[in-house]
């Protein structure tokens, strides 16, 4: 079963979590054939555990490469699969995209709320969150992605996040409109929707349920 699974990629997939999400992102906007193994939390898979002993998601197989970390995963899928390109072709502008990256990563998900966490530190957690998100709101009015005229990496990194905000226990407010608007906007995209596990579209239930 395993080697007809290969035939194409295979992502072992926690159908919760933000960096599978976030493949799943990349896979869904390329377009790229694959079979997604869904495998939520603290379960163990034997075909997993074979070729990552450590048995973490996200984990990518493509013939006999095993990759495991979402940002390689996510930048060899763009190198490997080049159509739609989520990286700019020069070289100064791919540098600058990979320092966005780093400080999204730095300032941004440092302070994200922690799995399992307290509910104090959930709530501290949620609420840098929120104030690194409100002072950054006027990045989100300079193009129509993310830093960018088109879609790209950053936005695939970024998306992910801003669809589990509420999750967070982070309500927007009016001075975060630039955000709320690109958010929705990406949202919106096939790509996204299709990218969306079971639970992860219970997200958006809940959302509407509290219009």
């Amino acid at each position: 079963m395993t080697g007809a699974r290969r035939s194409v990629p295979v992502l072992y997939s926690d159908p919760e979590a933000l960096d599978s999400h976030r493949i799943r992102f990349v896979l869904a906007e390329k377009g790229i054939k694959h079979t997604c193994v869904e495998l939520p939390p603290g379960s163990r898979d034997a075909d997993l555990l074979a070729i990552n002993p450590s048995g973490l998601c996200p984990t990518l197989v493509d013939r006999e490469l095993v990759l495991y970390d979402a940002r390689v995963i996510i930048e060899y899928l763009d190198e490997r699969y080049p159509h739609p390109p989520l990286m700019p072709m020069d070289p100064v502008s791919r540098a600058r995209t990979r320092l966005s990256l780093f400080r999204l990563q730095r300032d941004w998900e440092s302070v994200m709320p922690a799995s399992g966490a307290t509910d104090t530190a959930h709530r501290d957690g949620a609420r840098r969150l929120q104030e690194v998100l409100v002072s950054s709101s006027e990045l989100f009015e300079l193009a129509p992605f993310f830093l960018s005229d088109e879609f790209s990496l950053l936005d695939a990194m970024l998306v992910p996040l801003l669809w589990r905000m509420e999750r967070y226990g982070i309500v927007l407010g009016e001075s975060a409109q630039p955000i709320q608007s690109y958010a929705q906007r990406l949202f919106d995209r096939p790509g996204f929707k299709a990218s969306l596990s079971s639970a992860e579209r219970v997200i958006a239930e809940s959302r509407s349920a509290g219009e």
